[in-house]
């Protein structure tokens, strides 16, 4: 069986080496026979920091090969959509059924295998801001993938959205994943004064940046921090806070949602709102995982916008 593998022995530390281990199945677990998976920022960020030998991976779309022994969830032959915590990149793998949703034909292999972490992150965040019909909405890293398809699902619940960009060139991107209103990332501090207050931030940038937003929230206002692509150390001044209302900052972690939410459920959720052209998965790579190594990289150097998927073949 083949798998991605981490090996810093050469620049191109992802690579697809035989793995000569023996799958081990749980009883509540489905072997699936993996058809293609998606990449994210943070799998590329955190295999950089594994030992040689580690199996990154989160997102993947698949067949059912053999069923959970309890017999939960799929059965054999369905094809699902789902995600683990590490080891997704690899030609079968095991999976617990409660992280699995099957998806109809209708759905491609590729398109499904965007949903898990990007979607499900979306999804997840805007539920911690309740009802979003008429908020103002603000979501940093419009571009990427879980940007693109928050502000598709904010746009769906009535919010008025706001994107933030860091090229001239992606404006238009972001107005068609719904963004009622586009600002640059380097904005100066006068026309960032001039913005109304907001009642819900999605951010995924952190450091100073999440520092200046909370002086932008409405009272009772939330920021939702789903990252913090340009520093995790944030500075909070908490009298300014005390000025403003009963405003919360929350820091989200997938891996502890996903325990909260009915997975399967939501996969399928997401997954008809693709097939009914209500959600554009953004893919803007789609090739074989054996270009792993050159696609990790360009999701490292930002060379590319939404989502990168691989098809194993």
């Amino acid at each position: 069986m083949r798998a991605v593998v981490t090996d810093h022995t050469t620049e191109e530390f992802l690579k697809i080496k035989n793995n000569k281990q023996v799958l081990a199945v749980q009883p509540w677990e489905a072997v699936i026979e993996v058809k293609a998976f998606s990449l994210n920022r943070g799998d590329i960020t955190g295999a950089l920091e594994k030992p040689n030998g580690y199996f990154p991976g989160w997102d993947f779309s698949g067949i059912v090969i053999e069923p959970a022994k309890t017999g939960e969830g799929p059965s054999k032959g369905s094809r699902v959509v789902g995600l683990l915590p590490a080891g997704s990149w690899a030609e079968r793998i095991a999976v617990p059924s409660s992280f699995l949703s099957v998806i109809p034909d209708s759905l491609n292999y590729s398109e499904a295998a965007t949903l898990p972490v990007a979607g499900l992150t979306a999804l997840y965040a805007l539920r911690r801001g309740g009802n979003l019909l008429g908020k103002r909405v603000l979501i940093t890293g419009s571009t990427g993938g879980v940007g693109l398809i928050t502000h598709q699902l904010a746009a769906l619940g009535g919010a008025y959205t706001i994107g933030v960009v860091r090229n001239e060139s992606k404006i238009r991107q972001v107005r068609q994943a719904g963004a009622n209103h586009v600002m640059m990332a380097n904005m100066d501090s006068k026309e960032w004064d001039k913005l109304e207050p907001f009642d819900l931030v999605i951010d995924s940038v952190g450091g100073e940046n999440l520092s200046n937003l909370l002086l932008k929230l409405k009272p009772e206002g939330s920021i939702i921090s789903i990252g913090y692509s340009d520093s995790e150390v944030v500075t909070i001044n908490f009298r300014n806070m005390l000025h403003t209302g009963g405003q919360m900052l929350y820091r989200f972690y997938l891996g502890t949602e996903i325990h909260k939410h009915n997975v399967p459920v939501d996969l399928q959720y997401l997954a008809q709102l693709v097939i009914d052209g209500k959600l554009n998965t953004n893919i803007e790579v789609n090739t074989s995982w054996k270009n792993i190594a050159e696609v990790s990289q360009g999701l490292l150097n930002r060379t590319f916008s939404g989502k990168a998927v691989l098809v194993i073949d």
